[in-house]
């Protein structure tokens, strides 16, 4: 049996926070209450913050990465390595390496990784742009910093195929990191040891 709302535009507001990953309408309830007890101008605020995010956030030229600016302050760092990219799924994975301060490249950020069971193929990712970078030959090293999940695994195979006919060093973190870890929620000592330590990306052998 559906809840009764005394306000229509209480029962509104619950739907959108509950329309949200990970929240409940138990927990969008708290948190629309919440909200009426804050002072009007907090709220007013917090609404626009979103509305801002939404209309006028960027997506980096250069790794696809979210920023504020056509190019992000990673890509325009003129004391990062540029010849050194980093691939990893979203822009989380690019705060967990950041907060390990041991990588000095720059990044390419996928947008997701190959997963046929959620309908995301090659072509839904960057990585064509990816191989676009590579093939102009500035490009010395890629890690590939995907989880170690199946998908992640596949999608790393994938881009080894697509990019061993390249002149170009591709390795894999280091082992560090467990396998059927989600690279966003591994420590930073772990996953920064995982960066020093990378190895050569191989495929699996063959039984």
């Amino acid at each position: 049996m559906s809840t009764r709302f005394p306000s229509k535009l209480l029962e509104d507001a619950v739907n959108e926070f509950s329309s949200l990953p990970g929240i409940g309408r138990k927990t969008a309830f708290r948190l629309v209450m919440h909200l009426l007890r804050r002072d009007s101008s907090e709220v007013k605020r917090f609404g626009e913050t979103i509305t801002r995010l939404r209309d006028d956030v960027c997506y980096c030229s250069v790794c696809h990465g979210i920023s504020d600016t056509p190019v992000c302050d990673i890509c325009s760092d003129p004391g990062r390595d540029s010849s050194l990219i980093c691939v990893v799924e979203n822009v989380q994975d690019v705060m967990a390496v950041e907060n390990t301060r041991q990588f000095k490249g720059i990044y390419h950020v996928l947008g997701g990784i190959i997963s046929p069971v959620d309908g995301v193929g090659p072509s839904d990712l960057t990585i064509n742009r990816l191989e676009e970078k590579v093939r102009s030959g500035v490009i010395k090293e890629v890690i590939l910093a995907l989880s170690t999940t199946m998908e992640g695994d596949t999608t790393n195979f994938y881009i080894y195929r697509r990019l061993s006919p390249f002149d170009v060093r591709i390795t894999t973190l280091a082992r560090g990191v467990a396998i059927g870890d989600v690279l966003e929620y591994t420590d930073e000592i772990t996953l920064g040891q995982s960066i020093v330590n990378r190895r050569l990306f191989s495929l699996p052998s063959q039984g």
